[in-house]
């Protein structure tokens, strides 16, 4: 393994991070740097999140800047601003013992004003994202012209955000004689264009294999039926005592509604979605980093450039549709040299998508039991006495407040201490457990219960059932395959035509079933919800959307159900939704109700 000072960084600079801990250089940082430092024009690096690749760019490049230009020289564009501040913030650092170099982090949320002072003040390097660049572009107060490097970090990212556009123009501000450098995890055909469209035969380095998820990372999936998906979360939450990790969930909507859960049920958890404010944002970010929190519920969007270091789990509540996701998810775990956990909570029908996943990241999955209640109360029990056995004793803070403790116990010997404090801390737990039934994991035989939607005849059973009700004239009749079971009420039906209905959609009536349910739409929506919500997912199943029989909107105008006075519901209406201003209620405070019933402490202290 070779050193720092042979890859040849220069001294200044390895004296600051000699002072922050850096050793020897990781093997992205080994492979990269010496390409970066010669004559080599462009570069593309393949590596996973967490595995050293701002030192690897940003060390060579605080080493070519020249001090005594004070225009932007460099320009590092990133896809959020937890990233970009993450950048600016390690730049800093490196680069302690450089006199008078600038790094300056562009970014929305923040007042542009002052990025706009700091721009006139003169700077040499800009770490961006690209949207609030744009703007600075726009305004003719950012001066790219003497730009000669620019740093593409997690490019695959960017491109799922869609700033492809925003990347075209930037780069278009540029000398076509910049050296440019693109990292990221994974190589889709969106980043081939732009190395074919912006890079002048450039050197392609791979740490691992393409696409390839992080060698220290465990891959484990659960198998459960969609009804049971947030009762094996908790059950993995409560089996690991010292969780600290991201559950991702698929839209904004369920984010919400699961944190909600997490935290009505005892848990320090909190949500991360795009409906939050930058303060809200700033704020459970900054509980998540100081681990005030334990568990963050995250949309992929809201996480992607999270710095966050030392998770244990990553739980995916649900696959994500491209395998791309995955890899980013699971990468926010193991990082640097440690390892990590990334659990998959999956249904029957998801099972194909594992071996997918498995194929393309060159790993296998392990798949888990289901906790019992048995398991999880004996491994909280042992980290209680874990902690016991390792807590600091301050002799001198509380010695004179021990001789009237040893007199209030002393009647009570030592095994019945011992029964107490358990009885104490886990009474909640047991009896939570001791009532509550196992889990089954479902075989691919019992899959035959769990299908995306029922036969025809029982859709028409239950239309016959249901009054052989027609849709009102104008309107059109939909049958949708979920249902009470599902935990779903006519709110959330209406919210989850809002969320994957891009435009305003009125709704009738609403009949929820066991299993399934129906619902009216204008008949000139009728094809546009249907396209936009099928093969959409719903706690882990897959939707299924399609006319109902006699379901077409030639009805008479009357109800031929029997519900007069029926009111059309905007799709975009506060019901069944988590508002912004709710944010600080009660229930999302620290102080949560417990499992067991009120005035139970959060479970992780």
């Amino acid at each position: 393994m070779k050193t720092f000072e042979e890859l040849g960084v220069a001294a200044n600079i390895r004296k600051a991070i000699e002072e922050m801990g850096y050793e020897n250089p990781m093997p992205v940082q080994e492979e990269v740097i010496p390409y970066l430092l010669g004559d080599i024009t462009d570069v593309i690096a393949l590596a996973q999140t967490g595995t050293g690749k701002t030192a690897a760019f940003g060390l060579p490049v605080l080493q070519k800047i020249e001090i005594k230009e004070n225009v932007p020289q460099a320009l590092i564009l990133c896809p959020t601003r937890e990233l970009c501040l993450q950048i600016a913030g390690d730049l800093s650092d490196y680069s302690k013992y450089i006199d008078n170099l600038r790094v300056l982090p562009v970014y929305g949320g923040s007042s542009i004003e002052s990025q706009i002072k700091s721009l006139k003040r003169g700077v040499q390097i800009i770490v961006a994202t690209p949207g609030r660049l744009i703007d600075l572009i726009n305004r003719k107060t950012v001066d790219l012209t003497n730009v000669k490097y620019v740093v593409l970090d997690e490019a695959d990212e960017m491109l799922n955000m869609g700033f492809t556009e925003s990347i075209d123009e930037i780069l278009s501000k540029v000398p076509e004689s910049r050296q440019m450098l693109l990292f990221s995890a994974t190589m889709p055909k969106e980043i081939a264009k732009i190395t074919k469209k912006y890079m002048q035969k450039p050197k392609e380095i791979t740490i691992g294999k393409k696409n390839e998820g992080t060698s220290t990372v465990k891959h484990v999936y659960y198998m459960v039926h969609a009804r049971d998906k947030y009762l094996a979360l908790k059950r993995i939450a409560d089996y690991y005592p010292n969780i600290y990790g991201i559950i991702f969930c698929r839209t904004r909507r369920e984010t919400q509604e699961i944190a909600d859960k997490l935290i009505q049920d005892g848990y320090n958890a909190d949500s991360l979605h795009g409906d939050l404010s930058q303060a809200q944002r700033d704020y459970v970010m900054q509980k998540f980093r100081v681990r005030n929190l334990q568990l963050l519920v995250a949309t992929d969007v809201a996480a992607r450039g999270l710095d966050v270091d030392s998770l244990t789990h990553v739980i995916n509540y649900g696959l994500p549709d491209d395998i791309e996701s995955y890899t980013h998810r699971s990468g926010r775990t193991g990082r640097a040299g440690k390892t990590g956990t990334s659990i998959s909570i999956v249904h029957v029908k998801e099972k194909g998508k594992v071996r997918e996943i498995e194929k393309i990241i060159n790993k296998k999955f392990e798949q888990g039991g289901i906790p019992s209640g048995e398991a999880i109360c004996e491994k909280q029990l042992f980290n209680l006495v874990d902690r016991i056995e390792k807590v600091k004793v301050n002799e001198d803070e509380i010695s004179n407040l021990l001789p009237s403790v040893y007199r209030k116990l002393d009647w009570l010997e030592k095994e019945d201490i011992i029964k107490r404090v358990v009885a104490l801390e886990f009474n909640r737990l047991i009896d939570y457990y001791r009532d509550a039934q196992e889990i089954e994991s479902p075989s691919d035989r019992s899959s035959r219960d769990d299908k995306s939607y029922p036969r025809r005849k029982d859709r028409e059973r239950s239309d016959r059932s249901s009054g052989g009700r027609t849709a009102e004239r104008g309107y059109s009749r939909l049958f949708i395959n979920v249902g009470r079971t599902d935990n779903v009420n006519p709110a959330t039906l209406m919210g989850l035509v809002n969320d994957y209905v891009p435009e305003k959609v009125s709704i009738g009536r609403i009949d929820i079933m066991q299993n399934f349910s129906f619902f009216e739409v204008p008949e000139r929506d009728a094809q546009k919800v249907i396209k936009s919500m099928s093969k959409q997912e719903q706690n882990g199943r897959r939707l299924s959307v399609e006319i109902a029989q006699g379901g077409s909107g030639g009805g008479s105008g009357k109800d031929r159900g029997g519900d007069k006075g029926r009111k059309n519901f905007s799709t975009r209406s506060d019901i069944g939704t988590r508002r912004s201003s709710d944010y600080n209620s009660p229930k999302h405070s620290d102080k949560s109700k417990g499992r067991g019933g009120k005035g139970r402490k959060p479970k992780y202290s």
